[in-house]
């Protein structure tokens, strides 16, 4: 008596049929990818370039920007360029007086601006919303408008000659935007939380220390790098408040940084603006997740 096996043919051929379809459909999804790929790929080169061209420059001579295709590669890792930048160039003045201008008024800026979002969100009280929309109309309000008046009451207050118009006007300016954004970081916090410490016989400034603040760190963290960017980059108030030499923020001194050496160094300019860039990336990457999930903090109602 013999036992015959069944035939397996007919799943192995179905298989087989089966798999070049796969094949097929994979690269199908690879050939309709390919096209975001290579959007990708340019935006990287469009900015990563500009960068890896600045810091190659910073390291060539005089000679070899003159000489030399604009495309070459420095002859050596040469850092007396950032050496001259930093003592012959001023860049180290520039820097502190940039830090003296912007550390008080981002301090300023936090410190009302979290309190005010806060005050306008979670306490209930009547205007509240015209508040609200004082500050909102102050982010429509064009900051050229707003120099020349400024600059008469700095001038009569006897203020100019002095980093205390930059820090003024920094902490003015910023106030809006960050009180709107904070009102939208509180609006996704709970209110059954603050209910609850209210009920336990907490004060309102200590449901905001204990229980406000906490909650919205993240989103903090967002608010003050991004204030802290326009302040570090501002061109247009500095130069126009801080026309001293001695007060130049960095902008303004890589401004003013060409006519130092008659021609152009472009070596040292370059270093210069090497600090200037590099040093406000490494703040950004430090502080990349808590920005991240500071802007993921608003997103969502709580």
């Amino acid at each position: 008596m013999s036992t015959q096996v069944p035939a397996r043919k007919a799943p192995l051929e179905a298989m087989q049929r089966q798999e070049p379809r796969r094949s097929r459909s994979r690269a199908g999804k690879r050939l309709a990818k390919l096209p975001v790929h290579l959007l990708i790929a340019l935006l990287l080169v469009v900015e990563l370039y500009p960068l890896l061209w600045l810091v190659l420059g910073s390291f060539k001579t005089q000679q070899e920007f003159l000489n030399d295709p604009v495309w070459s590669l420095p002859g050596s890792l040469n850092f007396d360029n950032y050496i001259e930048a930093w003592t012959t160039g001023n860049i180290a003045v520039f820097v502190a007086n940039s830090l003296m201008a912007t550390l008080p008024s981002l301090a300023l800026i936090i410190v009302l601006g979290v309190a005010a979002g806060f005050a306008l969100e979670v306490m209930v009280w009547k205007g509240r919303n015209g508040v609200l929309l004082i500050f909102l109309t102050g982010i429509m309000v064009p900051g050229q408008m707003i120099l020349l008046p400024l600059f008469s009451a700095y001038f009569n207050a006897g203020l100019t000659g002095t980093l205390w118009p930059l820090i003024i006007t920094y902490t003015a300016t910023g106030l809006p935007l960050t009180v709107f954004m904070m009102a939208t970081y509180f609006r996704a916090v709970p209110r059954e939380v603050f209910e609850a410490s209210t009920l336990d016989g907490a004060s309102i400034i200590r449901s905001f220390l204990s229980i406000g603040f906490p909650m919205v760190r993240n989103a903090v963290f967002t608010v003050a790098l991004v204030q802290f960017f326009f302040i570090w980059n501002d061109l247009l108030i500095a130069l126009t408040f801080a026309n001293n030499s001695d007060l130049s923020t960095i902008q303004v001194g890589l401004l003013n940084f060409t006519g130092q050496f008659g021609a152009v160094q472009y070596g040292p300019l370059f270093a210069a603006i090497c600090i200037n860039v590099f040093g406000t990336l490494a703040i950004y990457l430090f502080l990349n997740q808590r920005v991240m999930k500071g802007l993921a903090a608003g997103s969502v109602k709580g």
